[in-house]
């Protein structure tokens, strides 16, 4: 086409536009140019349309002018024959014409050729989606005869059902139903039920309505108006003891984790597309209610630590090697994660049975501490009595206070009444109007090894060297029986004495005080005796709280003089015969009434630390061992 623009363009130089043949073959090239343009085919058709034909085959080159106008400009209009002067001019004009419609062609040649491309390209992509979207409708149905066999008969499971566990059936469903622990639960509602409520942790023996507190006391908070929790707010429950997590953040079911997508757990539409895919934990669950954690004293550090940076922030932030911030395919959802975290704002519940000095102190810092007591026996009785009335039997007598000896636990109790209850149905072969009796108990006592928890020391009778000190491991107090003898020396001011080779070393200690006092008080050298000191069961007695008792005894021993039995006594002694403060108070208290005692000697600066008549035993202060041996000793 270059050439043919070349040789057109170059006609003046050599031709004269009055030469017949030269401007013959000047209309062949511009016929043969037009018809490279838009094929014979459509020139023959527009050649008839525009009645060009004879015009097209004349033998005049004139005329062939005259046909080619009319084709190239799609008109009949022109018929006029040119002169010679008017040749040149058309000749130009149609050249000029033809020139432009070939820049045309060429440009609308190299945007084909671009837009063949694009759509080749697009084409790809658009049938790589289809075969995508084809795999994954097929994905779906993998289903095989076995496949679908093994699906049939789990749904066939889920439709039996045997019944509902003993504790869902005798849980508590309102505050008044969890025994025994009436300070602990008004305590933990003047904290949760509030405008603001706060952390908390729970301390407290196993089994006395810590969860159950806690739940019941969130449902009675969803009802008031000017609390912030919602209808639907969750309570949600873990164990500290089983969560588990890695420490590099793969694997978090408490917080939540990033699942990349070179990891097994992406999902596979992210996965192929290289998206990292955060999955909220728990913490996020329970957004807008309660994360109750039981036992976590034993959770793992690093992640205590971890929970308490989401306490602060109250949300929970995520970060990933493969999160593209400017990547289109990744959702909003997971951009929201990434850029904005995952909401945690809850109020935390941690239970534990560990002292409190073993809990991390800046957990402790964070949370109000409420303290649960254990149960004593009429609590446990009543544990009894309402369960069995939620599971329709009758109790005989002494059959709730026969459980009530084997566990302070209110499961451990509800357990036990359910196998007595299970016994007693199938002696019989019924269940309707059942009453349990304390041979049922005792039958149960038997298979399961039962040993009675708790055995009542006290006596009404007086005994010389004998006397109930106090000791408490954990949140358990108990009665400690202690035997002293004293026997003249052989020689006088050479006597020696015995201690249990079991017992601490403060406690051994506390004998060289009680040596000063004993002295002090009955005028007697303890050197001219030899002195037996006995704590029946044995064991390590840490602490010196068992001076007081240890000094009464001693002088007991001594003097002759015999001691009460209905009262146990703690507090440590110093060698002025001064009764120091000890701690513990609130849970030995406990001890004594376990032991079925009646009075409760402590130190002076202890009264404080124990209410009043509590667990209805009598509390005796004092400040002085003549103060315990004025209340003590039998005369």
């Amino acid at each position: 086409m270059k050439e043919l623009l070349d040789k057109l363009l170059q006609r003046h130089k050599y031709l004269e536009p009055t030469a017949e043949e030269e401007l013959r073959r000047q209309v062949n090239v511009l016929y043969g140019a037009f018809t490279g343009l838009i094929g014979s085919e459509k020139m023959v058709l527009r050649a008839s349309k525009y009645s060009a034909l004879t015009y097209i085959h004349s033998e005049d080159p004139r005329q062939r002018l005259v046909g080619l106008q009319r084709l190239v400009y799609e008109s009949t209009a022109y018929d006029r024959i040119p002169n010679d002067d008017e040749v040149v001019d058309v000749l130009n004009e149609l050249e000029s014409v033809l020139a432009e419609m070939l820049a045309r062609q060429a440009v609308e040649e190299r945007l084909e050729k671009k837009i063949t491309r694009r759509m080749d390209e697009k084409q790809q992509e658009y049938v790589q989606e289809i075969k995508m979207q084809i795999i994954s409708e097929e994905l779906q149905d993998v289903e095989t005869p076995q496949t679908k066999k093994k699906l049939a008969d789990l749904q066939k499971l889920d439709t039996i059902q045997l019944t509902e566990s003993v504790m869902e059936r005798v849980r508590p469903k309102t505050l008044q139903a969890v025994v025994g622990q009436e300070r602990a639960v008004e305590a933990m509602q003047s904290k949760l039920a509030s405008v603001y409520p706060q952390h908390l942790l729970l301390y407290g023996p196993p089994g006395v309505g810590k969860t159950t507190a806690a739940r019941i006391i969130l449902q009675e908070a969803k009802q008031l108006p000017f609390t912030p929790f919602a209808a639907e707010a969750p309570f949600i429950e873990t164990d500290g003891t089983t969560l588990r997590w890695d420490s590099r953040d793969m694997t978090n079911p408490l917080l939540g984790s990033v699942h990349d997508p070179i990891y097994q757990g992406a999902r596979k539409d992210l996965a192929d597309t290289g998206i990292p895919e955060p999955k909220p934990g728990l913490v996020t669950e329970a957004h807008g209610g309660i994360l109750f954690i039981d036992e976590i004293g034993e959770m793992d550090p690093m992640l205590l630590n971890k929970l308490l940076k989401v306490l602060e922030d109250k949300k929970v932030t995520f970060d990933s090697a493969y999160y593209d911030e400017e990547d289109p395919n990744v959702p909003a959802y997971i951009h929201k994660l990434f850029r904005d975290g995952a909401p945690a704002d809850f109020i935390l519940i941690g239970a534990t049975t560990r002292d409190p000095s073993e809990i991390n102190p800046a957990i402790r810092s964070r949370c109000a501490e409420v303290f649960f007591e254990p149960l004593v026996p009429q609590d446990i009785e009543k544990i009894v009595e309402n369960a069995a009335k939620q599971l329709q039997v009758s109790l005989a007598d002494g059959v709730a206070a026969k459980i009530a000896s084997y566990t302070i636990e209110g499961r451990k109790a509800v357990n036990i009444l359910a196998d007595t209850y299970g016994l007693a149905v199938y002696q019989s072969g019924h269940q309707d109007s059942l009453t349990l009796t304390c041979e049922h108990v005792q039958r149960v006592a038997q298979i399961s090894r039962l040993v009675p928890y708790v055995t009542d020391k006290a006596s009404s009778v007086p005994a010389v060297g004998k006397v109930f000190g106090l000791g408490v491991a954990g949140y358990l107090g108990s009665a400690l029986e202690i035997e002293a003898v004293a026997f003249p020396a052989h020689v006088p001011g050479k006597g020696y004495y015995r201690f249990n080779d079991t017992a601490g070393s403060m406690a051994k200690d506390s004998m060289f005080n009680a040596a000063a006092v004993v002295r002090s008080v009955t005028g007697k050298e303890l050197s001219d005796y030899d002195v037996h000191i006995n704590f029946v069961g044995g064991g390590n007695i840490d602490g010196p709280s068992a001076g007081c008792a240890v000094t009464t005894a001693l002088i007991s021993a001594i003097t002759g003089t015999p001691i009460r039995q209905d009262a146990a006594l703690t507090g440590e002694i110093s060698v002025q015969g001064r009764v120091k403060p000890v701690g513990g108070v609130f849970e030995k208290a406990y001890g004594a009434k376990q032991a079925g005692m009646k009075s409760m000697v402590i130190p002076k600066e202890n009264e404080k630390d124990i209410p009043a008549d509590h667990l209805q035993l009598q509390i005796h202060p004092v400040e002085t061992i003549q103060e315990v041996l004025a209340f003590m000793l039998v005369k």
